[in-house]
């Protein structure tokens, strides 16, 4: 016996208008509308690069979210900072960002790639995520002479070995040797930028770091904090070893990938706005955010769920 099921065209056409209709619902953008650049950091940190990526690309709209709340990120677990950070990287894409760069090292070391390989295909077509470590390393070569450098970072991005790794992968000669930092965030961001507590460790980290590779000539600072100590980092290094921050290294290399990536271009907004969000106290924010980007600005406040422990 033959069974015969018939189908209304009509009523399947309707049903999946409704449920397109849905899907459109759950997000404040539509597909193919364009949105600004989302920068999302643990904190205050990402606003140096930021201030680099306005510099290189000032047409561009730009969307900072720090989770200021949970920061700093450096000591969390794996899957804490991967959690924290597929939120922030959820709620840029929701506020209409089709790009989205973690400016925060932490991040990228430890969740990028797992957002890239995991999560995106779900997330939503075409968007990208990318991260500060990459720019920094392919550049790293160009600033060495003895093939020796030094990294600094916090703990969970020296924990991830990232830098070694992609290091490796592009300049095999070189040879690189890192160093976490732990109480340099926190003397940053409570203003103590000379103080003796931060000259103290200051020259604790570095001597640590030379004992390691003597022969270093260029330190690159692996967290965006870090640029807010240069001048007392430079003050305590010898004259021959150079010291980068990741500023100057980001922007450019995302001009160079928006010109080569017309399908993501042409879906960032070019107003040359600027907006901020953070997940603490606003006013606390601007106050804190002027010591790192320069300028006065306005923040709103943002929830991305709860805040775990």
């Amino acid at each position: 016996m033959r069974i015969m099921f018939t189908f209304d065209s009509n009523k399947i056409n309707s049903l999946l208008a409704e449920e397109a209709i849905l899907m459109i619902g759950l997000f404040p953008f539509k597909m193919n509308e364009a949105g600004p650049i989302g920068v999302f950091d643990s904190g205050y940190g990402g606003l140096t690069v930021l201030k680099g990526l306005v510099k290189n690309l000032p047409k561009y709209d730009f969307l900072y979210l720090g989770d200021n709340a949970r920061a700093p990120y450096g000591p969390r677990s794996f899957d804490r900072i991967y959690e924290f950070t597929l939120q922030g990287v959820k709620h840029l894409f929701d506020q209409g960002c089709s790009l989205v760069i973690l400016a925060c090292n932490t991040a990228s070391a430890e969740a990028l790639k797992t957002i890239q390989q995991k999560d995106l295909h779900y997330l939503g077509v075409n968007k990208k995520v990318l991260g500060v470590l990459r720019p920094t390393t392919e550049s790293v070569y160009d600033f060495t002479q003895t093939k020796e450098i030094g990294i600094l970072g916090t703990s969970g991005t020296i924990r991830s070995k990232s830098y070694l790794i992609e290091i490796k992968k592009f300049f095999p000669q070189i040879l690189v040797h890192q160093q976490a930092c732990p109480m340099w965030v926190p003397l940053i961001e409570n203003a103590e930028l000379s103080s003796a507590g931060a000259i103290y460790f200051v020259e604790k980290y570095l001597e640590s770091l030379l004992q390691k590779g003597p022969n270093i000539d260029a330190i690159f600072l692996a967290c965006t904090h870090y640029p807010l100590l240069y001048n007392l980092i430079r003050r305590s290094l010898p004259k021959h070893i150079n010291v980068y921050g990741q500023a100057d290294m980001v922007g450019p290399k995302l001009a160079t990938y928006l010109s080569r990536h017309s399908r993501i271009d042409v879906k960032c907004l070019k107003n040359s706005k600027v907006r901020f969000i953070t997940t603490d106290d606003p006013e606390n924010f601007e106050r804190q955010a002027k010591l790192f980007y320069g300028k006065t600005l306005n923040a709103q406040k943002v929830n991305l769920g709860v805040h775990s422990t």
